[in-house]
């Protein structure tokens, strides 16, 4: 980057595999892995926030208005969506080779460099983020098809009355 920088500024600059599993982990709903590793200026990691923001709405109507609330049943998987690809996310982060990482983050470094290397904090990463991510997909699809089908059942009820 700059030459006649001190060492660690240029490593400040280089972007670590395991910090961006941990940021797509916890708050890749916000984006915050992608602010991380693209800047500011990157579109998608503006536009994340607003599925995660539709879910909670989703959540909030559910409170209000009971689960009967069909809006509800398309917003709130918007939020377990986004949370889990943000998931799928850290785990293709964390099992991202050194090489391949440095190649495509720290195009400056040398292939191994440490930014690249995966440890115990990049395992554990990867662990929860399969724990979690797996959890909140298949409690999303668990929870539209559970609403849908008893909205069904009772339209099936109402018509044969």
């Amino acid at each position: 980057m700059w030459t006649d920088a001190p060492e660690w500024l240029n490593n400040r600059a280089m972007k670590n595999k395991t910090m961006a599993a941990w940021l797509a982990f916890v708050g890749g709903a916000l984006g915050l892995h992608r602010f991380y590793l693209h800047g500011f200026t990157d579109k998608l990691g503006w536009l994340l926030p607003i599925p995660a923001a539709l879910g909670l709405y989703g959540l909030r109507r559910v409170q209000m208005n009971g689960l009967d609330d069909h809006l509800s049943w398309v917003l709130i998987p918007c939020l377990g969506f986004t949370a889990a690809a943000c998931a799928l996310q850290a785990i293709v982060f964390g099992l991202m080779t050194p090489e391949k990482w440095n190649a495509r983050y720290n195009p400056a470094a040398a292939d191994t460099s440490p930014a690249g290397q995966t440890n115990w904090l990049t395992i554990g990463a990867i662990v929860l983020s399969l724990l979690f991510g797996a959890v909140t997909l298949m409690s999303s699809v668990a929870f539209s098809f559970q609403r849908y089908f008893e909205y069904q059942i009772e339209e099936a009820r109402k018509m044969s009355q």
